[in-house]
Order: structure tokens, then C-alpha cells, then sequence
């Protein structure tokens, strides 16, 4: 047994409230595998957590943030050994099993990601459920036959954690991407990316969306969701691949049938929560190598884990940029 400062969300009187608090480890959620944990990250998700803004906890008290990277320090599993690197994202993890946001966890063995060469614990968290969903996009979409040569791609919501590690990949890799972003100050962070156009979304006349406008983009990463996910599908190209994320801006689409029977237009669901384990090693593998982002220190913000509380805030104001980290150990 050992004593850990953690950042716990409670239910008191009906109102979400999230505060340090100090536990010992059996104080923790039941698990084959307990880890010394090094990062975690802020995500769109644990700000709605931990502010209440959004209805994701579903068992309180529970301690946040859905991704964590550590150490091994005891495990039950043969799979894992004291001293391995190990990552952990999504399942229930910060939303009805205690999560990220402490100096220790225990998972379920089922949970845990070995730490895949050419990553470590650091990178692994800029990374995390963000990059995690931006890798499985491009998996999803290259599975669809998206290729470089099938012409321009696009990444809405750009500047945020998701948008901003897919543009780095995607550029990476040899495709011509147009970031799409509300705000123009991060034009010169975009483009340092790799993007080759930055396209503000003022720009876009969505009060007047057609069924079919002109074909523009072979691939599409949307985050916004609602009027920018039915303007997207309307620009796609004979056989687009469009891979919808997120929901930041609406959870609704009004779009018609047109782009998928007249174009052929892929729509793919990314689903980072219930992505089965071999998906998940695949993911992670190509992370830590051909789809490694080459500008991981310019996309992430390093915190303390005392600075915690201050992120969310900036989060759901969209004032973050890319990936904020948040250094446990």
C-alpha cells in the first residue's frame, strides 16, 4: 500500500466537482497491472469531465484523464513485467475506472499497450487518444485506397490535438493538406506542420450547403462535426475517404445520400473507445514508426501536474493549441 496524490471528479449534491485529493493505492480501481505513471494528457473529453460540462463520468468519485504512460510496478499477468513502458488510453479509463490523472494506476492487463520501439513515455502521451484517433483515421482511410497521388487532403478543427497530429502525419507521408481552422493566428503553426494551405472556416459559406459542390479533397479528417461534416462531404472526390472524429462544433449532420451514391464517398466512424487490441498494437506500432509525427515538441504544451486544473478551461474555450501533457511523475 502506498500514498498518491490524484486529481478526483465528484457528485456532490448533483454538481460535478474535481479536486487533488490524497488515496492509497488500494484505494485505486481493481486491476491485473499496477503502473508508476510518468505522463498523461488533457483531451476535449477530460475537460468536459472534470468541469461537468459535459455528462462523461459515469461512476463517481473516479479520477480522470483517459490516457496515461508509466512503468509497470506489479503485475499479475505473465504479458507484463516490473519495468516494462507501457501505455493505456480509452476503454473506461478516467470515465468509470480510475484513469491518468495520478501518480499511480491499476488497469486490467486487457487495457495496456506495450510501449512499441521508436517511442517512449514522453512521446507516447503527446500522442495519446489524439493521435491514437488521427492513426486509426489514416489506417481507416489508406484501407479505402486513399494513397498520395489520389490528390489534396483536408483536416478541419486543425489547431486542436487531433487536427494537429493528423496534419503532421498525413504531410508527413506525402500528401498536399489544407488545414481548415477558425482561427487565423495559428496559420504559421499549421503550415509549420506541413500543411500547404490554411483555409479559415469564415470563409466557408455553410448557411448555403449544396448536395453536391465542387469535388476538392480525395481525404478528409473532420473534428467539428454538424455543418462542416456536411459541407466536407459535398467537396469530396470520386471515392473519397471521409473519416469523422469528433463532434466539437455539433453532434448533428444534415447532409443527403448524394456524395455516397453519385461519388462513392466513403463516411468512416472513427472509434478510438472500443478499438479492439489488434487494431490498437497495429495503430501504435505505426506511430512509433511511419506515421511517427516529425513535430511532436512543436505540437505539445508540458505541464505540472499542480497546473492541471487551469488546462480545462483553455481547452473548451478551443484556446489550446495541439497537445497539452501533463507531466505525473
Amino acid at each position: 500500500m502506498t500514498a498518491l496524490k490524484a486529481y478526483r471528479i465528484f457528485n456532490e449534491d448533483g454538481k460535478v466537482a474535481s479536486r487533488f485529493v490524497d488515496i492509497q493505492t488500494s484505494e485505486l480501481d481493481a486491476g491485473d497491472v499496477l503502473v508508476k505513471v510518468a505522463y498523461s494528457g488533457v483531451n476535449f473529453k477530460d475537460a468536459l469531465a472534470a468541469t461537468g460540462a459535459g455528462k462523461i463520468i459515469r461512476r463517481f468519485p473516479c479520477v480522470g484523464g483517459i490516457d496515461l504512460s508509466g512503468t509497470v510496478v506489479e503485475s499479475g499477468d505473465p504479458r507484463f513485467a516490473k519495468g516494462d513502458a507501457v501505455i493505456a488510453t480509452s476503454y473506461d479509463i478516467g470515465v468509470s475506472h480510475d484513469g491518468g490523472y495520478a501518480e499511480y494506476a491499476r488497469l486490467p492487463a486487457a487495457w495496456v499497450v506495450p510501449m512499441p520501439k521508436g517511442l517512449d513515455l514522453y512521446e507516447s502521451m503527446v500522442l495519446g487518444t489524439a493521435g491514437f484517433t488521427a492513426g486509426l483515421a489514416v489506417e481507416r482511410m489508406e484501407h479505402e485506397g486513399l494513397k498520395p497521388g489520389n490528390g489534396p487532403v483536408i483536416v478541419s478543427g486543425a489547431s486542436g490535438g487531433v487536427g494537429s497530429i493528423a496534419v503532421d502525419i498525413l504531410a508527413a507521408s506525402g500528401y498536399e493538406v489544407t488545414a481548415l481552422t477558425g482561427r487565423e493566428s495559428e496559420s504559421g503553426f499549421l503550415k509549420a506542420l506541413g500543411a500547404k494551405h490554411v483555409l479559415l472556416r469564415s470563409s466557408l459559406d455553410l448557411a448555403k450547403i449544396k448536395p453536391l459542390d465542387k469535388a476538392a479533397w480525395a481525404g478528409a479528417v473532420d473534428n467539428l462535426g454538424g455543418e462542416v461534416l456536411a459541407w466536407m462531404a459535398s467537396t469530396m472526390q470520386v471515392g473519397g475517404a471521409l473519416a469523422s472524429i469528433g463532434l466539437a462544433a455539433s453532434h448533428t449532420l444534415n447532409t443527403t445520400v448524394m456524395p455516397f451514391i453519385l461519388r462513392g464517398v466513403s463516411l468512416l466512424g472513427i472509434d478510438s473507445v472500443n478499438a479492439p487490441m489488434p487494431v490498437r498494437l497495429k495503430v501504435w506500432k505505426r506511430l512509433a514508426s511511419d506515421l511517427k509525427p516529425r513535430r511532436l515538441d512543436t505540437i505539445a504544451t508540458t505541464v505540472d501536474f499542480a497546473e492541471l486544473p487551469g488546462v480545462f478551461e483553455k481547452i473548451l474555450k478551443v484556446q489550446a493549441r495541439g497537445r497539452t501533457v501533463v507531466k505525473i511523475a
